[in-house]
């Protein structure tokens, strides 16, 4: 497998590639076509991260940088919450003050998470890619088994 363009800039997953056309796979899609090669160029990408173009830019940021189940508890509580300050935060957790910091920052610099003022204080809420994130991976949202 190898990631290709196509000359209308779409990225694909090239499956099996013949003299003249290479049939490719859309991951946005799922869906198989076969393309030209005078079309297709080879791309500096692992065929694994493009085939990852399946799942949504915002889930793909939580499934990449929420690493726990504490830290997965922190997002939806913050979800339920609304914006919480920091002092809230340490009150009704149990994860220390250099714990806590750590998985804040965390969670700030990959865009689920942004820093505001709540009461005059230092405080968080989750940012419109993170509950997009959330919605999309709540129990509500599961198949029935």
């Amino acid at each position: 497998m190898k990631t290709v363009r196509a000359d209308d800039g779409t990225d694909y997953v090239l499956l099996k590639r013949s003299d003249d056309a290479s049939l490719v796979r859309d991951p946005t899609t799922g869906n198989e076509c076969y393309v030209r090669n005078d079309r297709l160029e080879t791309v500096d990408r692992s065929p694994l991260e493009t085939a990852a173009g399946a799942v949504s830019e915002p889930v793909r940021t939580l499934v990449t940088n929420v690493h726990d189940e504490k830290t997965l508890g922190l997002l939806f509580e913050l979800v339920e919450r609304g914006p919480t300050d920091v002092r809230t935060l340490l009150d009704v957790t149990d994860l220390c003050e250099s714990d806590l910091h750590g998985t804040l920052t965390v969670l700030t610099a990959a865009g689920l998470l942004e820093e505001t003022t709540v009461a005059d204080e230092r405080g968080y809420r989750v940012t419109e890619d993170g509950t997009v994130a959330l919605e999309w991976i709540s129990v509500e949202n599961q198949p029935d088994s």
